[in-house]
């Protein structure tokens, strides 16, 4: 089959999808829900590629073959063994070539009703990057505000409440600032806007999106044209809270850090081409000392809000400000329900 946009790949209805490439190529990206059954692994893909080069071509095809024949035997005696006869696998490898074709042979064989990609992964790839470089479907409203102002938990608020809101920070398993790594890591570029797309073809065109606020990257992922334009060129939701109100909370969401002393020492002294040498060492030692929410008021005072402000202002003419007299918990809810509302008036104007 012919894949023609990233909403038919969404609406795939097929019992499996499996991609016949080496676990690497894989890893890197595939299609979204797609499960890795290969046909050839990491080092026997390199050991026929280098007899094609080297040897022969038809060598090359003969080894390849054989390699082929033993793994489709270890798939259909393992992941496969329980599929009954009616069941509707489709198939893809890089370009849709032998090694797909070879596993689709060996299926259709046995009695599945298996199609190919056409174009293979390259063309969901294709897709993709087309994808991202078109207009967003729906209006956007970008949800922004001071470090710690809460804004990823009241986006996933306001998700639980109905609306369309894209988790960037969720989907690049990064918060966005020097203080941002999360357990895991980030995936690779390609991954992150497969799985950005993808959710991007499920927005209902009617109603606004939400987004938070975000730099061109996020973490070591760059977003894609069409979606950084939008960020840029939205109206903005500016939440505004007391900082000793978003020092509590940072000291809070930031637990994983402040949980880890080495790790909270050594990106404090990451910020040493931005701050004098006394102010690290005061912030360190309040670090060693576990004073968080202190530690977190002036490193926001002294060094994010300082910034945010030389940026805002090219956004003050198209934003409203929410005044959040607590992030508490408790206030997250209400505050959702805050921004869902103006979200939707501000997409209607």
């Amino acid at each position: 089959m012919k894949l023609t946009s990233i909403a038919e790949v969404a609406a795939l209805d097929f019992d499996t999808i499996i991609d016949v490439r080496s676990p690497s190529e894989f890893a890197e990206d595939h299609i979204p829900g797609a499960i890795n059954l290969p046909v050839l692994d990491d080092e026997e893909r390199a050991r026929v590629g280098t007899i094609y080069k080297q040897v022969a071509p038809f060598d090359a095809r003969k080894i390849g073959a054989a390699l082929v024949a033993q793994n489709a035997a270890k798939h259909l005696q393992g992941p496969l063994a329980d599929k009954e006869g009616g069941w509707r696998p489709l198939v893809y490898c890089w370009r849709g070539g032998q090694r797909s074709g070879s596993f689709a042979t060996i299926l259709k064989q046995v009695g599945w009703r298996v199609e190919l990609v056409e174009g293979g992964y390259k063309a969901f790839r294709s897709l993709v990057v087309e994808a991202g470089l078109a207009e967003m479907p729906c209006p956007v409203v970008v949800l922004d505000g001071n470090t710690g102002t809460a804004k990823t938990d009241i986006l996933k608020a306001a998700r639980a409440q109905g609306a369309q809101v894209i988790d960037l920070e969720g989907l690049a398993n990064h918060r966005g600032s020097l203080f941002g790594a999360m357990e895991g890591g980030q995936s690779s570029q390609k991954d992150f806007e497969s799985r950005l797309i993808m959710e991007i073809a499920a927005l209902d065109p009617a109603r606004p999106v939400l987004l938070e606020a975000e730099s061109s990257k996020i973490g070591d992922l760059q977003l894609p044209a069409g979606i950084w334009a939008a960020i840029k060129d939205a109206p903005r939701l500016r939440v505004r809270a007391p900082l000793s109100e978003r020092a509590q909370y940072l000291a809070r969401a930031y637990a994983d850090i402040t949980a880890d002393a080495d790790r909270l020492l050594a990106v404090l002294d990451q910020l040493r081409p931005f701050q004098p040498a006394e102010r690290i060492a005061a912030w360190q030692a309040q670090a060693t000392a576990g004073e968080y929410a202190a530690l977190a008021g002036e490193l926001m005072r002294d060094h994010y809000d300082p910034r945010y402000e030389k940026h805002r202002a090219r956004h003050v003419e198209h934003e409203r400000v929410i005044e959040a007299e607590s992030l508490a918990p408790e206030a997250i809810e209400g505050l959702a329900a805050q921004v869902v509302k103006e979200a939707q008036e501000m997409a209607e104007r």
